[in-house]
């Protein structure tokens, strides 16, 4: 019977091999069961391997989805018999999963969808391998066993069944985007695309880190792109691989297989937080990683950077969120979320595994980066990560929280003891801040001459000298305080400078264009304010600088990096707005003790009893005088007792319990904005009013000579027949002065209580010291 068996099957072979590619279907209906049940055998181990069989072939649609992530779909004939039909249903869907992921496989090996998804290809490849082999070895048993049946072949594919399924469920998650398809036609079809494609290689405009390349330029380009125009790569390949295997948890097969596969396809992405984390360089050759750099942001920048581009920008994330709290700039180039899934698209996409480290992979590096680029050797024997280690592994993330602990305690120890950032602190605190100190009253006796001249007359050199000589002695008066000593080492740092405009006009256009605080205009949508102040500026422009050197003198102050990380531009520029606004105060304070040491003079001390009128127009000038000079004296001391003093030991006492690299940063900015805010800094009203009151009271100082010539004047008018007759204008010119700095005494003072009560009660105090000079 085996033999009588054996040789109706050859026989039956050589009937199909004859007829093959002539009837096709042929009248299969009229055949026995047991033939069809052969033949169709046959077919259906060419269909395994995605080859279209003589009584199975593909869908009358098929050259419609060629090269499909769906895969190719198959028909049985409709005279096969109804006993086997069911049974090979069930066995073709194998060549559907096996031609997607042939597919799958094919088209995600190209360059352009990097090492990630090279990665997952690879690793599927491997297990098509072994499907192969297993179709192999069932095709050399249909061939050898007589015995060999549909029902076994079932029993054999059955568990292979269930691989392949699981795989292909997977790669439809993939078939989420486009351009994919797009970047995949990567050889020419056409005569002329050969030639365009050697063109490009010849000027160096091929490969596929260029295409990549172009591809970043073009989803930079698109802050809200369409998501389906980016590729599946980078953290999403990881992501999606990580959610199927969530979802499948239950079914031990479906978390087999995912397990396996994200273990070989995160292995290039753990490689690059090795590299990151351990070393600060960033290997991202296909812009997979979740942290990206800009190169065009060096430490060269330093110098000028007044937006701190160098700390917030060089190096970020993709997904745009920040590490900090207090950085709210928007990130341009990040993609919206895809419809389907709420997942950013592509490197945008962080794993899931790595969501909560996130933000310490990308400080660790930076922090590396810092230290690397001081020239400082770091020990990483303990910073090693094991190969073996995979994104599953608790052991991965405590490696992760050592490198990044390390990172920032080696950068915190470099900044804090090695570099002195608290004595640089100290000094900028102690000659940028305090309005009070020896130094600065030294300094405006030394200067007040050179001050005096306009813009284009001060010589800078010269003041250089005048400020050095006034340090000079301001710290040997010092050297009785042993505490002082540190805050004057690097006096040497701080450099006069210039700026470009008076101080209240800057910040009024700054206030009034950005609406920084209560009370700031916001800029029309029309851009009507922008353009009316365009204007402005270039008529200001066309006009000759006519202000004087106490109006746009300013200190600069030199470091080096790193400690230019935070003594940054942007927060030297916070300090100059302090140091202007207190210089300001101490000048005003000084002209208006000037005026009162002129008062002193003997026209002015001489009793007229017989002139009740010009006692009470000296008696007026001397009260005017003494309400503007206790003004300026209560401003000084409520920005330096109360403002400045404070918020400096709340700083001191955060560095000196600082455990990141991140918080020495933000409390450094946080001390300067808290600053600036409670000195009224920010608030157009309250600086206009500030600034008018200050114009007047220094406006009226100039004028204390004046003052002076016209009571010598009245006395001698007063000793002719015809007497005083000029006395009039002279109550006309003083209450000029009495009528503007009322008026915005009152403004300044009711806003002021405005804001203190209503939530703003750092201005409490300034209230309590303001409310006795209205009169």
């Amino acid at each position: 019977m085996i033999d009588t068996a054996a040789s109706v099957r050859r026989s039956k072979h050589i009937a199909i091999q004859v007829g093959r590619g002539k009837t096709r279907q042929g009248h299969l209906d009229q055949i026995p069961v047991d033939i069809q049940e052969a033949l169709i055998l046959e077919d259906l181990l060419y269909i395994l391997m995605g080859i279209e069989g003589a009584y199975i072939t593909y869908r009358p649609d098929y050259p419609d989805d060629k090269g499909s992530l769906h895969g190719a779909r198959f028909v049985v004939s409709p005279l096969l018999d109804s006993s086997l039909r069911d049974i090979v249903e069930r066995i073709l869907p194998l060549g559907t999963y096996y031609t997607a992921a042939v597919s799958f496989i094919e088209r995600r090996s190209h360059l352009d969808f990097g090492l990630i998804n090279h990665a997952l290809c690879a690793a599927m490849r491997g297990m098509l391998s072994d499907y192969q082999t297993l179709v192999s070895q069932l095709e050399h048993a249909f061939n050898t066993s007589p015995q060999f049946t549909l029902i076994q072949l079932w029993f054999y594919l059955h568990p292979t069944a269930r691989t392949l399924y699981l795989l292909y469920q997977l790669i439809l998650e993939f078939d989420a985007d486009t351009l994919s398809e797009r970047l995949s036609q990567s050889s020419p079809s056409s005569a002329s695309d050969t030639e365009d494609h050697a063109r490009e290689m010849a000027l160096g405009l091929g490969g596929a880190q260029f295409k990549a390349l172009l591809s970043m330029m073009e989803k930079d380009d698109r802050t809200t792109g369409t998501e389906t125009d980016i590729t599946v790569k980078g953290g999403e390949v990881l992501a999606i691989i990580y959610e199927r295997m969530q979802h499948m948890s239950g079914d031990p097969t479906a978390h087999t297989l995912y397990c396996t596969l994200l273990r070989a396809s995160e292995a290039p992405y753990a490689a690059m937080i090795r590299a990151w984390m351990t070393s600060g360089q960033l290997v991202d050759s296909y812009d997979e990683f979740c942290v990206k750099e800009s190169k065009f942001i060096n430490r060269d920048t330093l110098e000028m950077d007044y937006t701190d581009e160098y700390w917030e920008e060089r190096y970020t994330l993709r997904d745009g969120s920040r590490t900090s709290v207090s950085s709210k700039r928007h990130q341009a180039g990040i993609p919206g979320p895809r419809p389907a899934s709420g997942r950013l698209p592509g490197s945008a996409c962080i794993p899931p595994l790595l969501e909560g480290r996130k933000h310490k992979i990308l400080l660790a590096g930076k922090y590396l980066n810092v230290i690397r680029e001081c020239g400082v050797e770091m020990n990483r024997d303990h910073l090693y990560l094991d190969d073996s280690l995979s994104m599953n592994d608790v052991n991965f993330y405590k490696v992760i929280d050592n490198a990044y602990m390390h990172a920032n305690h080696t950068l915190l120890q470099l900044l804090l003891k090695d570099q002195q950032l608290i004595l640089h602190l100290r000094t900028l605190k102690r000659y940028f801040l305090l309005s009070q100190s020896t130094f600065l009253t030294h300094f405006l006796d030394l200067s007040h001459i050179e001050l005096r001249k306009s813009a284009q007359s001060i010589s800078i050199i010269k003041l250089q000298s005048l400020l050095d000589l006034a340090m000079n002695t301001d710290s040997t008066a010092s050297h009785t305080d042993s505490s002082d000593v540190g805050d004057i080492m690097f006096r040497k740092n701080i450099k006069v400078t210039m700026a470009g405009s008076g101080l209240y006009e800057w910040l009024l256009k700054i206030a009034n264009m950005s609406g920084l605080g209560g009370g700031g205009a916001r800029e029309p949508a029309d851009g009507t304010l922008r353009n009316v102040k365009e204007k402005e500026k270039e008529k200001d422009d066309k006009k000759p600088m006519l202000a004087l050197g106490f109006d746009i003198l300013a200190l600069d102050y030199v470091v080096k990096f790193p400690l230019s990380l935070v003594i940054s531009r942007k927060n030297i520029l916070r300090y100059q707005l302090l140091f202007r606004f207190l210089l300001h105060m101490k000048h005003v304070e000084q002209s208006l003790l000037s005026m009162w040491v002129e008062h002193k003079g003997t026209q002015w001390r001489k009793v007229t009893p017989n002139h009740p009128e010009l006692e009470r127009w000296r008696l007026r000038i001397a009260l005017l005088r003494m309400r503007m000079l206790v003004f300026v004296q209560r401003i000084q001391a409520y920005a330096t007792s109360e403002v400045l003093e404070p918020n400096w030991r709340v700083l001191e006492t955060k560095l000196n319990n600082v455990t990141t690299v991140d918080q020495l940063l933000m409390y450094h900015v946080d001390f300067l904005d808290t600053c600036i805010k409670e000195c009224m800094l920010t608030s157009s009203k309250l600086l206009e009013a500030h600034s008018r009151i200050i114009v007047t009271c220094s406006t009226f100082a100039l004028y204390a000579s004046v003052f002076s010539k016209h009571t010598t004047k009245a006395f001698i008018e007063f000793a002719t027949p015809e007497g005083d007759r000029n006395m009039g204008e002279r109550w006309v010119f003083l209450a000029k002065f009495e009528t503007h700095f009322n008026h915005w005494l009152k403004l300044y003072l009711d806003y002021i209580q405005v804001d203190a009560y209503s939530g703003n009660v750092s201005l409490l105090p300034l209230v309590e010291r303001l409310k006795n000079i209205q009169m």
